[in-house]
């Protein structure tokens, strides 16, 4: 039998859509699907920010926690402006928090927490279960019935 794994910390540089940042562990009992995204992906804009939302309209905030990373690996200066994906993320409809992905250092290219969970791009979902453990991985689009499928047997499960 595999051994599941925790989740790897998001690890922000600044926070936005919450007054505190979201620490993994606060968001233990629930299941949460992480959203990486880029405000430049025209994947993420068209499928996985909608997609974010409506898992949000579906699950109630005690069941499952939505949450983004901005997880920026090129056009760098494109796309760091904070203000500008503060607008961004309005012009979204998203309300659920988003952790700005922090910078890795100059050898790496991807960010600390897309490199901790061994992601090719954006956008990517992943979900981790209620006890903190990383339990599923997508690389661009992943249908809505699929997502709903996954985290409703993550909601059934009791170990």
């Amino acid at each position: 039998m595999s051994r599941l794994r925790p989740a790897p910390p998001v690890e922000a540089s600044a926070w936005l859509n919450t007054s505190s940042p979201v620490a993994l562990e606060d968001l233990r009992g629930k299941v949460a699907c992480l959203v990486f995204f880029q405000r430049l992906c025209p994947g993420c804009s068209h499928y996985a920010m909608p997609q974010a939302r409506r898992v949000v309209e579906t699950f109630t905030s005690g069941e499952v926690a939505v949450m983004g990373v901005h997880s920026v690996f090129e056009h760098h200066e494109q796309q760091t402006d904070e203000a500008a994906l503060s607008r961004w993320l309005t012009e979204q409809g998203c309300r659920f928090p988003v952790a700005v992905d922090a910078q890795s250092d100059g050898r790496v290219m991807t960010p600390k927490t897309m490199t901790a969970y061994n992601l090719q791009g954006t956008p990517s979902l992943v979900l981790v279960d209620r006890q903190g453990r990383l339990r599923a991985r997508h690389f661009g689009p992943v249908s809505d019935m699929r997502l709903g499928a996954e985290i409703m047997a993550l909601l059934l499960k009791t170990g």
